[in-house]
């Protein structure tokens, strides 16, 4: 053996002696600690779910879950439907053809990311409802006097919903798509051709099943969001199972019913886990087994083929994104004076802080249940770390509830405690302050922060933790002399993303918020619900400013994508 393998050697071994022992154990509780306290709103809506106060399921069974269900379903599908037809052939087209605004369109197809769907959704209520600006133009041009005098499809419906979710959640589909058709085979498509493949058969026989797992991943993804939307579904009076929620448990009083519905809503979510685990798993297999041997060219499309192609793309941006940022910014504008008041800055900061703090506890979370994992080869970690993930595919409504029973039940116990003892009133310690929502968000968003840090870390070659061992550095020295400043950029990506999921979330923020606590969100939510939606028009323009630094980010992913394969 070389002496110079002798420190990494005598590193490794040292890892096996007694008093590491407790070190070991301690990172294998943190793991666990976390997993358990993700796992625990699961645990606490089903506990409730099985125990009711007053048990209403019979009569929910009978009279509005049928339609619970039924509008759920169909919005799920509709919204599958839309977000595949737009995500697949949009990232198709501008992978494998070359057409006016191909290249502008390539990362300007993300900028609906930055919209969150009950936004758009008051916006275009506001445009396509009968006093709004298309219908009265209609009825000018036309001489209609009334609604009896032509048709005109009801924004406020279900097809609206599923017309309004779909333009802000196909960037799902298509960013995965399109990562997936780059990294296919130029010769696997050619041989195609040469058997009589035309460019369609070769995309629905060739392409779309070696992408397919990949575009089970983006649908998954969008269809959680789908489960999770509350603004949009409630202001278009759309009775899903999350509208049904709220319903039950704030219009009705009843929690039990509201964790039953809640439960409901959970094993709808374990299918499209299940099916996103699946998928990843069938995408290792099909990718280990195949290589890229060399890049495509693209098809140079003229006249009307290309236009039709430039339209097909450019109208999801043009209705995702620009469409209602014209129309924010007009309002911006108009209602200036009305919306920036005394509280607007205060509103503005309690979303930002709130952001910031959970963007940092999410962040130093996800590292360290990263390192972890790095650490220790330990079957129970991983199992630990994979539950951690679960967090984001819970909807916000579902996780606030379930952290609401435990918290107001400690709040409850101990205020009942200090009065009998020593005739106090603690109120509400918990379930009333900001730290619950910080944790809520770090729950909901811990696997967001965790998959980008992992993936740097992973980066990282094992043999720079073994040299600094051997230096004499105890974990946390590596930890923060060598993964640190290597992962800055990973951290900062995980850190920014986070504080943007934060900015935009609604259904967790609305019921767990203090008394008197308004975000940005919440703020939208309450103008829109009360017809004002130009004085809503500067919060959400807001909101939608910050969801572009995340669209930023992923647009210079592509930017070096194209660089390699083009």
């Amino acid at each position: 053996m070389s002496s110079s393998a002798v420190p990494v050697a005598s590193a490794r071994t040292a890892l096996s002696q007694p008093s590491h022992t407790n070190k070991r154990y301690g990172w294998l509780l943190f793991g666990i600690t976390v997993a358990t306290l993700v796992c625990l709103p699961i645990l606490a809506v089903a506990w409730l779910a099985l125990n009711p106060a007053t048990n209403i399921w019979p009569h929910l069974a009978s009279t509005v879950l049928p339609t619970y269900l039924f509008n759920t379903l169909v919005l799920m599908l509709g919204v599958g439907i839309g977000t595949l037809v737009i995500g697949v052939f949009s990232a198709w087209f501008v992978t494998h053809y070359q057409f006016p605004g191909r290249q502008l369109l390539s990362w300007a197809l993300l900028l609906p990311f930055a919209v969150p769907a009950y936004v758009i959704a008051h916006v275009y209520t506001d445009l396509l409802e009968f006093a709004g600006p298309v219908q009265s133009l209609l009825r000018d041009v036309f001489g209609w006097q009334g609604s009896k005098d032509y048709y005109f499809p009801k924004i406020r419906s279900l097809g609206g919903a599923i017309s309004m979710l779909v333009l802000v959640l196909y960037p799902y589909v298509y960013l995965l798509a399109r990562a997936a058709f780059l990294e296919q085979s130029a010769s696997i498509l050619e041989a195609a051709q040469a058997l009589g493949l035309s460019r369609t058969q070769r995309l629905f026989r060739i392409a779309l099943p070696i992408a397919r797992p990949a575009i089970a991943v983006g649908l998954a993804m969008a269809l959680m969001e789908t489960l999770n939307d509350f603004g949009t579904v409630d202001y278009f009076a759309v009775r899903t199972l999350t509208a049904g929620l709220y319903d039950v448990w704030l219009g009705m009083g009843n929690l039990g019913g509201g964790a039953q519905i809640a439960s409901l809503i959970l094993l709808f979510v374990l299918c499209l886990v299940g099916l996103e685990k699946f998928s990843r798993r069938a995408q290792t297999n099909a990718q280990s087994g195949s290589s890229r041997f060399r890049s495509f060219e693209r098809v140079q499309l003229r006249g009307r083929k290309a236009f039709l192609m430039s339209l097909f793309c450019a109208l999801p941006v043009i209705l995702g994104f620009v469409i209602p940022a014209i129309v924010l910014v007009r309002y911006s504008i108009i209602y200036f004076d009305v919306s920036w008041n005394s509280d607007f800055p205060t509103i503005a900061w309690n979303s930002i802080s709130l952001s910031m703090m959970a963007a940092f506890v999410a962040v130093s979370v996800g590292l360290l249940l990263s390192y972890s994992k790095r650490m220790l080869n330990n079957n129970l970690l991983n199992v630990a770390v994979l539950v951690s993930s679960l967090g984001y595919a819970i909807p916000g409504a579902v996780l606030a509830i379930g952290i609401m029973i435990p918290f107001s039940t400690f709040d409850n116990a101990l205020d009942a405690f200090m009065r009998k003892h020593f005739d106090i009133s603690t109120g509400l310690l918990l379930s009333g302050s900001v730290g619950i929502l910080v944790f809520a968000y770090t729950v909901r968003f811990l696997a967001v922060a965790f998959g980008g840090i992992d993936s740097s870390m992973k980066k990282i070659s094992p043999h720079m933790d073994d040299a600094a061992r051997s230096l004499g550095h105890s974990s946390m020295g590596i930890l923060g002399r060598v993964h640190l400043p290597l992962m800055r950029s990973g951290i900062l990506t995980a850190a920014l993303v986070v504080f943007v999921d934060g900015m935009k979330e609604l259904p967790a923020t609305l019921i767990l918020r203090p008394f008197n606590f308004d975000t940005l969100a919440t703020q939208v939510y309450q103008f829109a619900s009360d017809e004002l939606i130009g004085e809503s028009a500067l919060f959400s323009l807001l909101i939608v400013l910050v969801g572009l630094l995340p669209v930023i980010l992923l647009s210079k992913t592509i930017d070096r994508s194209r660089d390699v394969y083009d």
